[in-house]
């Protein structure tokens, strides 16, 4: 799947289902990204934590192909979260402020995403 395909599926994509203020992307350097790789790929998710950017995420419930996460050291009164959704291509990451009904809406949110991206298949 090349590049210039995701791009534009995400910019027609999110701008239908993903307010402007939430397309937000993040600035992680090489480092960080391989540190968060080596994180999924030794596969201790319940026992380790890890960190995007300055905020560390401990695991809360894992499945076949995603997980959950709580941010361990937020100053947000009501949190703040990620999913980590795992495809054969890409590491899809949608992070969160709040709870149980934001974790919900950015499940969602990234759940069809990755229905849009395999409908090229």
């Amino acid at each position: 799947m090349d590049s210039a395909f995701v791009s534009k599926t995400w910019d027609k994509w999110a701008s239908n289902y993903v307010g402007s203020s939430e397309q937000e992307g993040i600035k992680a350097d090489p480092t960080e990204l391989n540190q968060f790789v080596s994180f999924i790929k030794q596969n201790k998710l319940e026992t380790q934590s890890f960190f995007i950017g300055p905020n560390e995420y401990v695991v809360t419930s894992s499945h076949e192909s995603w997980f959950c996460a709580r941010c361990m050291n937020t100053s947000k009164p009501a949190g703040e979260g990620a999913i980590v959704m795992l495809t054969a291509t890409f590491i899809l990451v949608a992070l969160y402020d709040g709870s149980i009904g934001s974790a919900s809406r950015a499940m969602v949110v990234v759940d069809q995403f990755v229905w849009q991206l395999s409908r090229r298949k």
